[in-house]
């Protein structure tokens, strides 16, 4: 089932973050920095701020959480953001994934959605592909002191 998030969902998406992030970026950026990450962008604190200023989804499987979805509105352009979209690892591949990125899509009033993604992240580029993105541009960026390789990604709606 795919609801929007509410305060008390809290909880269950941080350790979603967690597990996720370690399971995407154990391989492609360095334990010490994806911790520091995860303890400034998923605190509770952050959290709270993005139900308020943003629109989450979670994705629920016999009562407990098991995904979540952040999409914002980029006011300059009039555009969305797909800023995170997240599985815990021994539930991808169910169609929960699509689930989330459909439901956000559903809502929003935009021409575009975008996303950034990791270039090494195979697996995450080729859901986007397969769900009609497309790469728009390549870049560098500082992450913490590490470098990334990030493609951003478009999709017409």
């Amino acid at each position: 089932m795919i609801r929007k998030m509410q305060e008390k969902d809290i909880p269950a998406v941080r350790q979603v973050a967690a597990e996720s992030w370690h399971d995407t970026y154990g391989e492609i950026i360095p334990r010490e920095i994806r911790e520091r990450f995860l303890a400034t962008a998923y605190s509770p604190a952050s959290l709270q701020k993005r139900l308020e200023k943003s629109t989450l989804y979670v994705a629920e499987h016999q009562g407990t959480i098991v995904g979540f979805a952040n999409f914002f509105r980029l006011p300059e352009t009039g555009d969305a953001e797909l800023s995170a979209i997240y599985l815990l690892p021994a539930c991808q591949g169910q169609g929960l994934g699509t689930a989330l990125l459909e439901s956000g899509i559903g809502e929003l009033d935009a021409e575009r959605l975008y996303l950034t993604v990791e270039r090494d992240n195979e697996n995450g580029k080729r859901f986007y592909e397969a769900r009609g993105f497309s790469a728009v541009d390549e870049f560098e960026e500082d992450f913490g002191g590490h470098t990334l390789y990030s493609v951003r990604m478009m999709r017409p709606l």
